[in-house]
């Protein structure tokens, strides 16, 4: 990490501006093999709802993205991917992107957040695993979290919206 005490990342919105950092972020994060995953199918062609980043002294240094989906007809947001990059990976970014995420949907009235992720990272924020959704691929259900924000927990299969 550099010198911490001298750079106190700041949190803002995603724009336009970014979009070529969060690339390089994101990349440096997961690699090509990203493109494998079945989360990618619900973000390919498709716009994020919102995105933030943390921004450093050497520019964008995390950044996470909330899509639009349906999940049995209802309307449910998707997290991912979040990103940090390595040399700030121990610093806390990821939860304050996590939280910005969570506020935002809470704002904008969203029943509730689906995301693929580690449970135990994701469980302090309020994620758990969630039974009855299908995605449309291959996803470990162990790793199916949802943090319900208003109501029960939908059923079914997951789409884009």
């Amino acid at each position: 990490m550099t010198d911490a005490a001298a750079e106190i990342p700041m949190l803002s919105t995603e724009t336009a501006v970014d979009a070529e950092a969060v690339a390089r972020v994101v990349e440096a994060a997961f690699g090509p093999g990203r493109y494998a995953k079945t989360a990618e199918r619900l973000r390919e062609g498709s716009e994020p709802q919102v995105g933030f980043v943390m921004r450093g002294a050497e520019g964008v240094i995390g950044s996470v993205r909330l899509w639009p989906i349906m999940i049995g007809g209802q309307a449910a947001t998707f997290l991912g991917p979040i990103a940090v990059d390595r040399s700030w990976r121990e610093a806390g970014l990821g939860a304050t992107l996590v939280e910005a995420c969570v506020g935002w949907a809470r704002e904008q009235g969203m029943p509730g957040i689906l995301l693929v992720g580690d449970p135990p990272y994701f469980g302090r924020f309020g994620f758990e695993r969630i039974e009855g959704v299908s995605l449309p691929g291959p996803v470990d259900p162990a790793r199916l979290l949802w943090l319900g924000l208003d109501g029960s927990p939908p059923t079914g299969r997951v789409d884009k919206r």
